[in-house]
């Protein structure tokens, strides 16, 4: 009895074997059905393409009609040995045996577990597991992804769908994937003859579904003569940009408290795959690093001073990353400051805009209102596929100067500190490897003597290279007396293997000074180094002819380039954009720092950043900073803007003043005024 049920075993064992083995061959004979029936429709679009274009060519109307006709008949046979082929059934005897009694031991052909949007190729020798094909625009599907099969996809003949979709009286060709209508005009086509979700190739000279993006990210839609572009998910860019208006909360919501602090609202513009507004907040998504620039415009009249502060949550309390203070005005007028940051972030940590007065007075001032600038939060983003690499570093607490200060650092935070190190006097920043590098700092200080108001500060950078320092850029601030304030400068520069960046601070004589440095973000230097390979940047200065004067409006500043060509980035030289615009010449994400020193009488002085590109021919104002009336008793101020944003090739931007109300005196076009500009790949 035993012995018996063992033989029925093995038969069935045997049998199971066998149908698998046929199981196997009809897979490959399908496969091998369907591989051939792909070449011959791409053998059928070229000739078909060589046919056409040999039509073009001819004038014969007859001859014409008579390729149609050919052509029309020698497609319609294909589709229907298609839809014949497709329509076959392969029918496949199973045996069910139940594996608790039965082992059959290993399976003949095996992927092992593959993912949810994969199949087992049994073609490769070994089999593996790879990617389902997906349906391209203006086909169908007719078979379903399985463990062992690819999807199976058929073209949608829209001539068939919709007899009528190209006009009563005009002849419809199916294509593969789309359709064309035969003798309308290209101009007649591209004004929507195509229809809704096609639109029209001017190259192949037809309609053509418009493209679906697999994960619904929208970079460009479908137009009249234009397919769809999807915008790559975050895991695969190396940057992306972002920016948002900023709203001081109202008094009826009853936390306008600034003497304890309060977060100001952030209102984003366009969503984004990096980060998400909740709660006034910056809540990220990704790993990557940060660079933000926040231009700020106020008219109050509290004591003592403003802080405003870029806060970073990670965890209940957080930290500032930077600040800067805004001192007590002598009347009422608008005051201008711009602040940046660099950091590394994660998943689930905040970014906020904190801003507070250190003194409870401040509550019950009626004058305080922020300036309603032009998208006065942004911010850049890298992957750390870039090889990017982050830093900061506090300013150690100095006591009265009356001359030169040179700061001291101690770094905070590094991601990577081979890449970047401290000098052996602590002074300078060292770079190990050739990049670019988008820095800021920022000192607060308090200064006593009218010859601080007169005269002010001025914040230079430099650039040592085999023991010689190389200006950089130099920042002017208007002083004060008996006022807290800060000074900040930010820029982008190429650095090179063992170069250091440094900092000094200028003050007029009889004018004491005490630099702060500690970790509440007052006092800071932070910076990001790209490798060269994916970014690069340049530096100009406003030219020294030309140079607006008078009742300035809306007048586009002129630039002289003075630093080497890059290919990424170029000052127009030619034509009316001449010496006004910079160009961009590859897709990606853009940093600017603008920093201008001048006389002026203006009620309101407005700096605007215009844009430039082939889809709009009137510039558009993607960022702005102005500078209120000139502090009583200085000769020259300041005003200091800064951006990022997304370019293309052809991307154009330029700067224009508009003075309200008055008149510009003069502009400095060497020590005082500066831009630059940072580009990165994305």
């Amino acid at each position: 009895m035993l012995k018996s049920q063992q033989q029925i075993i093995v038969d069935l064992q045997q049998k199971l074997a066998e149908q698998q083995h046929v199981l196997v061959s009809q897979q490959r004979e399908i496969l091998e059905q369907q591989r051939k029936m792909y070449e011959q429709m791409d053998l059928i679009k070229v000739q078909y393409g060589m046919l056409f274009d040999t039509v073009k060519q001819m004038s014969f109307q007859s001859l014409q009609e008579d390729i149609q006709n050919y052509f029309e008949s020698h497609l319609q046979g294909l589709q229907n040995q298609v839809r014949n082929h497709l329509q076959k059934s392969y029918s496949v005897h199973k045996i069910e045996v139940d594996a608790k009694v039965i082992n059959v031991g290993e399976s003949l052909l095996d992927c092992g577990l593959c993912e949810s949007d994969e199949f087992c190729n049994f073609q490769k020798t070994p089999s593996q597991c790879e990617k389902c094909t997906l349906c391209p625009a203006g086909f169908f599907q007719m078979a379903e992804c399985s463990a062992n099969s690819d999807r199976i996809c058929q073209d949608r003949d829209e001539c068939t769908e919709s007899p009528s979709i190209c006009g009563e009286r005009i002849k419809c060709l199916n294509t593969p994937g789309g359709f064309r209508c035969l003798g309308i005009a290209e101009k007649d086509a591209a004004l929507g003859l195509c229809g809704d979700e096609y639109f029209f190739n001017k190259e192949m000279q037809e309609c053509q579904a418009c493209l679906k993006c697999e994960d619904g990210m929208v970079a460009m839609p479908c137009s009249t003569v234009s397919d769809t572009v999807c915008s790559t998910t975050s895991e695969n860019k190396l940057s992306e940009s972002w920016a948002a208006n900023i709203i001081l909360p109202s008094v009826k919501s009853g936390i306008s408290q600034v003497y304890s602090g309060l977060n100001l609202k952030i209102k984003g513009k366009l969503p984004c795959e990096i980060l998400s507004v909740e709660d006034n907040s910056l809540v990220f998504r990704q790993h990557g690093l940060l660079w933000t620039d926040l231009n700020f415009a106020v008219k109050h009249n509290c004591r003592n001073f403003l802080q405003l502060s870029l806060k970073l949550n990670g965890s209940e309390e957080g930290y500032e990353l930077s600040g800067v203070r805004i001192e007590q005005p002598e009347g009422k007028y608008f005051q201008s400051t711009s602040l940046s940051s660099a950091a590394e972030v994660e998943p689930s940590q905040t970014l906020s805009v904190y801003l507070r007065s250190p003194n409870q007075f401040c509550n019950q001032s009626k004058d305080l209102n922020i300036y309603d600038l032009n998208t006065p939060l942004s911010l850049f983003w890298l992957s750390h596929d870039t090889g990017a690499v982050a830093l900061s570093a506090q300013m150690s607490t100095a006591m009265h100067y009356q001359t030169n200060y040179r700061p001291t650092f101690k770094i905070i935070s590094v991601s990577d500190p081979y890449m970047l190190s401290l000098s052996h006097d602590g002074r300078a920043i060292k770079f190990t490897e050739t990049g670019v590098v988008k820095f800021v700092f920022h000192q607060a200080l308090y200064s006593m003597g009218h010859t601080c108001v007169r005269e002010g500060f001025s914040l230079i950078s430099y650039i040592n290279r085999n023991g010689t320092n190389r200006e950089l850029m130099t920042v002017f601030k208007s002083g004060v007396n008996y006022r807290d304030t800060s000074i900040s400068a930010s820029g982008a520069t190429k650095v090179g293997a063992g170069d250091l960046i440094s900092f000094e601070i200028l003050s007029p004589a009889q004018c004491n000074v005490r630099y702060f440095g500690d970790s509440s973000g007052i006092s800071i230097f932070s910076l990001i180094w790209i490798p060269s390979a994916v970014s690069s940047a340049i530096s100009a200065t406003v030219s020294a002819t030309g140079l607006p004067t008078g009742a300035v409006r809306n007048k586009l500043l002129d630039f002289t380039q003075v630093s080497s060509h890059e290919k990424q980035i170029q000052l127009v030289s030619s034509g009316q954009l001449a010496q006004k615009y910079f160009i961009f010449t590859e897709k990606g994400v853009a940093s600017l720092a603008f920093n201008l020193k001048l006389i002026h009488s203006c009620n309101v002085l407005k700096m605007t950043l215009n844009q430039l590109t082939m889809d709009h021919m009137q510039p558009t104002a993607i960022a702005q900073q102005i500078g209120g009336q000139m502090p009583e008793g200085s000769i020259w101020t300041s005003v200091s803007l800064r951006a990022s944003f997304e370019v293309y090739n052809g991307t154009l931007i330029a700067v224009s003043l508009d003075c309200v109300r008055g008149r510009i005196n003069q502009i400095t076009h060497e020590h005082g005024t500066s831009i630059s500009i940072l580009w990165i790949s994305s």
